[in-house]
């Protein structure tokens, strides 16, 4: 049994974690698992594929797990309308948080206005439904103002959060990072730090450094640290 302060800061670390699992290879014996282990560690949701979503909403049901699914991923360079359409096809079979990717590189093109109306779009879709929209920007692929430019459009779309990276990418979720995006949409948005993140002190740094959410698949490895476990392998989810 932890001690009373363990206890507590186990409370807190789950209650930030969207337990992940994003392999194309997962089957619905993983995804059970996965809900599972959400339910008995109160995470903040399940994070998985959207073919996955009428699984977890069935299992979730009723649980104060959300169900979190991805769109546009993992390189967000689909048309808008088939974000759209994805999306709207997640929310109506129980997905209550979007975590879509930007298309990079339009962004990287300097076309803005494309990338602002897309996000402004899967906002207010998602939020007609009840839902929150995620804005992944993929930060391993830009400079640092291409960050601060992508943090600025998802605060004007009126997202929910910003998001480091899918993890699939060629690099994850820095501290530097995160810091540079919460001081880019201060407390107007939440910062999500995803992608290779699978220890305690992982986690520890990225909140301290302003993250309000961690996307992680070792959730339950992080959790069970406090308890002196070892920190998981090395992986990107």
């Amino acid at each position: 049994m932890l001690p009373p302060v363990q206890l507590e800061e186990k409370k807190r670390l789950a209650a930030v974690i969207d337990h992940t699992l994003l392999k194309p290879e997962a089957t619905q014996t993983d995804i059970e698992r996965v809900c599972r282990e959400a339910l008995e560690n109160a995470f903040a949701s399940v994070c998985i594929n959207p073919y996955w979503v009428p699984l977890a909403a069935s299992l979730l049901h009723a649980s104060p797990v959300r169900v979190c699914t991805v769109i546009g991923f993992p390189l967000g360079a689909n048309q808008p309308e088939i974000k759209l359409a994805e999306a709207g096809v997640a929310l109506a079979q129980g997905a209550r948080e979007l975590d879509m990717v930007q298309n990079v590189g339009a962004l990287r093109s300097g076309d803005s206005e494309l990338v602002a109306n897309e996000m402004s779009e899967l906002a207010e879709l998602a939020h007609r439904s009840g839902a929150i929209l995620k804005v992944i920007l993929e930060t391993c692929l830009l400079d640092r103002n291409q960050k601060i430019r992508a943090c600025r459009l998802a605060v004007a779309a009126k997202a929910d959060f910003v998001k480091t990276s899918t993890g699939f990418s060629s690099g994850g979720a820095s501290i530097d990072d995160v810091r540079l995006m919460r001081e880019t949409v201060g407390s107007s948005l939440g910062v999500k730090a995803s992608g290779g993140i699978r220890s305690l002190d992982s986690v520890r740094g990225m909140l301290a450094a302003g993250a309000t959410r961690i996307g992680a698949s070792a959730g339950v490895q992080i959790l069970q640290e406090l308890a002196g476990a070892p920190a998981a392998s090395s992986g990107k989810y």
